[in-house]
């Protein structure tokens, strides 16, 4: 039993929740921030579900879809589906099962979050679809990821506002930026068999021009969602260590080395995402 989750938490990547987990977090907590009487811990673990439950829909719906194509890429045949650890079946059926959870748990937050909960999948799933006709992939990753912020607001509050949005959109560059840097590992090969993505549009160097471009607009909305809410030096500190981190990964990344594109894919920016979530909620519930 251990040994089959074992597999499964592999099949998801689970540990790289922790990108968009955070700003999730964010956004649950700028809801309460005028009164934090309305705090709501079952409320909390129904959001962090959701993000679990969309999450592990879209990783095992991308193994899936994606398991011929992973087969026959030497970076990625060892994965759980092409390897046969876990059956293509199997990984469907987890997929189901994920995306029923969602939805079953959204029905608990409001009706807002259920009535949008198939779009959001709509969302997270067709990604894995989008690789097959544009090179904007990248940017539907961002997309489902950027629904954290502005998901786990409308869990507190049923309503939308400009605050979480422009973390939503702060998520939306920053990981169409650095799921850039992830695929330029796999340029040549997508290249190959006429798979989209912007290394193989662009070339590697072009590439990590465009990343460098979105961080940059990541950055400015990070810095705009301060100067909106009026925040003081405790979350400026956050946004530094963001912003330093976000120049870091595009300075250990270069179009001839990619030896740590995983350290910057992975360790750099979950760190990046944990602190300044540590941070900005420092900001909002100090002051």
């Amino acid at each position: 039993m251990a040994f089959a989750l074992k597999n499964y938490l592999s099949l998801i990547k689970f540990s790289h929740t922790i990108f968009a987990l955070p700003f999730a977090i964010i956004g649950f907590v700028l809801a309460i921030k005028d009164d934090l009487s309305a705090f709501n811990p079952l409320l909390l673990v129904y959001v962090i579900l959701c993000m679990v439950f969309a999450r592990s829909a879209a990783m095992g719906f991308n193994r899936y879809i994606d398991r011929k194509f992973d087969a026959q890429n030497p970076r990625t045949k060892m994965r759980e589906v092409p390897a046969g650890v876990i059956s293509a079946s199997a990984a469907l059926w987890f997929v189901i099962i994920m995306s029923v959870l969602f939805i079953t748990t959204t029905w608990f937050i409001n009706p807002i979050c259920f009535y949008l909960s198939p779009v959001a999948l709509l969302v997270v799933l067709g990604y894995s679809y989008t690789k097959r006709f544009t090179a904007l992939c990248h940017l539907v990753l961002g997309v489902g990821l950027g629904l954290a912020p502005i998901g786990s607001y409308l869990a507190v509050t049923g309503e939308f506002a400009w605050l979480p949005l422009l973390y939503s959109f702060a998520v939306f560059f920053w990981v169409s930026g650095f799921d850039i840097i992830f695929a330029l590992q796999d340029e040549e090969f997508d290249r190959s068999l006429n798979l989209k993505s912007i290394p193989s549009y662009l070339g590697k160097v072009k590439a990590l021009r465009l990343s460098e471009l979105l961080h940059i607009i990541s950055a400015t909305f990070v810095i705009g969602a301060g100067y909106m809410a009026g925040f003081g030096p405790i979350y400026w500190v956050g946004v530094a260590f963001f912003c330093g981190l976000l120049t870091y990964q595009h300075l250990i990344v270069k179009p001839n080395d990619l030896s740590r594109v995983n350290l910057a894919f992975g360790t750099v920016n979950g760190i990046a995402s944990v602190v300044f979530a540590c941070f900005t909620l420092a900001e909002i519930l100090i002051n």
